[in-house]
């Protein structure tokens, strides 16, 4: 950061900062960790000398919470990607079958909104279209929260719900499924910064139409912006100044284009490991009927209280994931 052209790429530099922000952050969070072992080693030590039963028992409290923080945070030591730290854009579209897979879809959203809730996170839900009957068409939510997409990109994928129907007459058993769909959020509102020290400016006699003033003096301009190799000239007024205003603003353009092309790339990239929302594509199944489970197929992680999940419980699907990813 010290370095004199540390901002001459500002993108750069700022995900830098973000960087040691984090680093900063983690190790704060050790620091205080171990700052409540030490405090419970002392408390242990006395509780021992006067033989106090409450105190022994406020240590074993203390270190049972202590063991849960440890683990979150070297659970949260896994996110070391790029956007594992970004607000997520959560999405959910119900696949055939009507009323089922619209129901289907509202249940998953409840069930998100009661994780996140969970977590402590901000959530806006920025689109919801009804079934006709029952239940969502889809839904768009916005998910505010440090690490709010890197712990949310494991449930990207075919959600299958089977049950019997509340809505068949004959109580026949039904297969559902919804596709579940997360993006890093990505902020639209690009402001570009440009360093002069990224900018090769040369200025040249104009041609063509203009008169002979235009063509015997150096007015017209070209930059060459360095870093991405773009080049931008303008030619089209007497005055130099006026043509270089001109050139940079093409130049910003192309710039703020270019940001937008490399953003679409990377969510054209996301987009490809999207599965169809059919039968055998799953990547968890909940099943009510004829018996209760809740199976990830990825991880084989499974468990019986389905109410809990559906209620929101879902971070042992996601941690065992998000695990077994890291550790391929």
């Amino acid at each position: 950061m010290r370095e004199a052209d540390f901002w001459g790429d500002e993108r750069n530099a700022q995900r830098t900062i973000d960087e040691l922000n984090g680093h900063r952050a983690l190790i704060s969070d050790w620091g205080k960790l171990k700052q409540e072992l030490d405090d419970l080693a002392v408390l242990l030590e006395l509780a021992e000398e006067e033989d106090d039963s409450a105190a022994l028992s406020e240590v074993e409290e203390g270190l049972e919470r202590l063991e849960k923080e440890i683990e979150e945070l070297e659970f949260k030591n896994m996110f070391d990607e790029e956007d594992d730290r970004k607000d997520a854009i959560l999405t959910l579209h119900p696949g055939a079958g009507g009323t089922e897979s619209t129901d289907w879809a509202q249940m998953l959203l409840r069930m998100y909104l009661r994780w996140i809730e969970r977590h402590h996170f901000q959530s806006e839900i920025l689109d919801l279209q009804p079934g006709d009957e029952a239940g969502i068409k889809s839904a768009t939510v916005e998910v505010k929260g440090e690490y709010a997409y890197g712990y949310l990109k494991a449930e990207a994928g075919v959600h299958r719900l089977v049950r019997i129907s509340p809505f068949d007459s004959q109580s026949r058993r039904h297969t559902s499924f919804v596709s579940v769909f997360v993006y890093p959020e990505i902020d639209e509102a690009v402001e570009v910064k440009i360093n002069d020290n990224d900018l090769r400016i040369d200025t040249f006699r104009a041609s063509g139409p203009g008169g002979q003033y235009v063509n015997k003096t150096e007015s017209a301009v070209r930059i060459t912006h360095i870093p991405t190799g773009i080049v931008v000239q303008c030619q089209s007024e007497r005055s130099q100044h006026q043509n270089r205003i001109n050139a940079m603003k093409i130049l910003v353009a192309r710039l703020y284009q270019l940001y937008k092309e490399e953003q679409q790339k990377r969510l054209e990239e996301v987009e490809t490991r999207k599965r169809k929302i059919e039968w055998g594509s799953q990547i968890r199944s909940y099943i009510l009927q004829p018996y209760s489970l809740v199976k990830d197929h990825r991880t084989n992680t499974e468990t019986g209280n389905v109410q809990a999940v559906l209620d929101g419980d879902i971070d042992q699907f996601i941690r065992s994931y998000l695990t077994q990813v890291k550790n391929d």
